[in-house]
């Protein structure tokens, strides 16, 4: 967090004509702007997004040549996922590229005992600067991908800016049920005094569990159900299916509903977990 810490506290920073809010959107202004300097590496990520895109695209089009409509979707829809995935991929920090890391130096260093102490909300602090980050990686290297993509296959995008919106809100649940596990692995380094074998296994499973690697409907029997039915998928699989159109209606408020359900629970988790961490005041290594 370097010049960007936040705290647990009783009050917030209410300075200025905005309040709290005004200050929380400061900080998510603050982590675009941070992510918007590396601008070679979002033109690195952009071509590595884009040329894997079209491997896994190939790769696509070949199984669904033999299965048509595999896992419900048409080819169109299939690779249309691909980009989704690609598009997604960095604004979900399903690859790293997130917060946790600097958010357990700083437990492993002892600076969190400073950020504990100042007058604004951890949890919301790193929510805000995450959103922030989203919001650039979403932009800077979630279009490109997509418009390539459109210009080689036949993509199934929609045309009914309803849909669009719907997505768009499911993209933001999903970016802060990422924002949520990622908190919830962060603050581990309070009791584990090497947080990269927890960083590791989060980082496999979302992978594994999102849809990054296989839509979720390809996986079979009960490891299909136990998928489906975990957080990860509400990361990438429920944005995806919402702006393909497998939910409609009533459904797609399931499905929003879904990801705000877990959301409130991993927010309620970390809550929890940062409340106990802030009493024990265990800081590693420092």
């Amino acid at each position: 967090m370097s010049s960007t810490s936040g705290a647990i506290g009783g009050s917030e920073s209410s300075g200025g004509p905005g309040g709290a809010g005004g200050f929380y959107a400061a900080v998510a202004v603050r982590g675009f702007r941070r992510y918007a300097t590396y601008r070679t590496a979002t033109i690195a990520g952009v071509f590595t997004n884009t040329v894997f895109g079209f491997i896994i695209c190939y790769s696509y089009t070949a199984l669904w040549s033999q299965r048509p409509h595999l896992g419900g979707y048409s080819e169109p829809q299939a690779l249309t996922y691909v980009w989704i995935g690609q598009a997604l991929l960095a604004a979900m920090a399903l690859m790293g590229g997130g917060f946790e890391d600097e958010l357990m130096e700083r437990i492993r260093s002892g600076d969190i005992a400073v950020d504990l102490y100042r007058p604004a909300d951890l949890q919301l602090w790193w929510l805000s600067a995450d959103l922030g980050r989203c919001a650039f990686q979403l932009l800077g290297r979630g279009v490109v991908p997509i418009a390539c993509g459109s210009l080689v296959f036949e993509l199934a995008l929609p045309t009914d800016p309803l849909t669009w919106l719907l997505f768009l809100a499911s993209v933001l649940l999903g970016t802060m049920v990422s924002f949520a596990i990622r908190f919830l692995v962060g603050l581990s380094a309070f009791w584990l005094l090497d947080g990269a074998g927890i960083s590791q296994v989060a980082f496999l499973a979302g992978l594994f569990f999102s849809g990054m690697l296989l839509p979720l409907s390809l996986f079979p029997g009960a490891l299909g159900e136990t998928a489906r039915a975990l957080p990860w998928s509400a990361i990438l699989q429920v944005p995806a299916d919402v702006l393909l159109g497998r939910h409609r209606g009533t459904g797609a408020l399931a499905a929003l509903g879904f990801q705000a359900g877990w959301l409130a629970v991993l927010l309620a988790a970390g809550r929890t977990v940062q409340a106990v961490a802030a009493r024990r005041v265990v800081v590693q290594g420092g």
